[in-house]
């Protein structure tokens, strides 16, 4: 994805994540339950939505953040259902989901920062705007994170037992820390970047859940569905995006 689509990091940034990580939390069990796909039979549709958003966006002369957010948003959407499957479906339990998903993101993460295709030029543009480079290995470390914070918003709210409203509590501290690490310390690395993003998405889970589920405010998902997406809208929209910082 051009470095010009790509919003930097930032207290607007992490905003809509946060809010975008609800809302696909919701979508994704839209999917499989409102649309009756099950937590597999989606997947397919929505990795054509992906290629169709990344090709768009290759394609596309317009600069605009719109198509990030559509694949931040199809990614989330399939990361609730992948989680879903492999600890509800295949059965593999909450412990070894989480082990077998951070192990993946540790090897995508790690090949990535040490391919020997990396150019000074694309190290100097992700420097400038705090997100790794956007490329097929970026897509699948959100993936695979977004799969990871699904699994970890559901241990805790489920087997720690800290239920969705208190889970999406104790992880949204857990981001707040984070992120004022990342900010005050200046840990922009990658590793700390995902460290946020499989946090947010662990929160989001549970933020999800307990917005749409009756022990929680009980919305439902069609309600819970469409005011996250909305309120997502609103924030990107009202919150106006800072130019992008100029290069060396």
């Amino acid at each position: 994805m051009r470095l010009a689509n790509v919003p930097a990091t930032g207290p607007r940034y992490w905003t809509a994540l946060c809010i975008a990580s609800v809302f696909g939390a919701n979508m994704g069990d839209f999917v499989s339950r409102i649309l009756n796909l099950g937590h597999y039979l989606g997947l397919a549709p929505l990795a054509v939505i992906l290629v169709v958003i990344l090709i768009a966006e290759s394609r596309s002369k317009w600069t605009t953040e719109l198509f990030y957010w559509l694949a931040i948003v199809t990614l989330r959407t399939a990361a609730t259902n992948l989680g879903d499957l492999l600890t509800h479906d295949f059965k593999l339990g909450f412990e070894l989901s989480m082990g077998f998903l951070a192990a993946i993101l540790v090897v995508i993460v790690a090949t990535e920062d040490l391919s020997p295709w990396r150019r000074e030029k694309d190290e100097t543009a992700t420097r400038a705007v705090g997100v790794p480079l956007t490329n097929g290995f970026y897509w699948a470390a959100m993936l695979t994170a977004g799969t990871l914070g699904t699994v970890m918003g559901d241990y805790v709210a489920d087997i720690v037992g800290l239920g969705n409203g208190g889970s999406a509590a104790a992880l949204s501290v857990a981001v707040a820390v984070i992120l004022a690490l990342r900010s005050l310390a200046g840990l922009t690395t990658a590793p700390f970047y995902w460290l946020a993003v499989v946090a947010i998405r662990a929160a989001g889970t549970s933020g999800g859940d307990f917005i749409a589920g009756r022990h929680g405010l009980a919305l439902g998902l069609d309600i819970s569905t469409a005011v996250t997406g909305a309120v997502l809208v609103a924030a990107l929209l009202l919150w106006r995006r800072q130019p992008a910082p100029a290069l060396a």
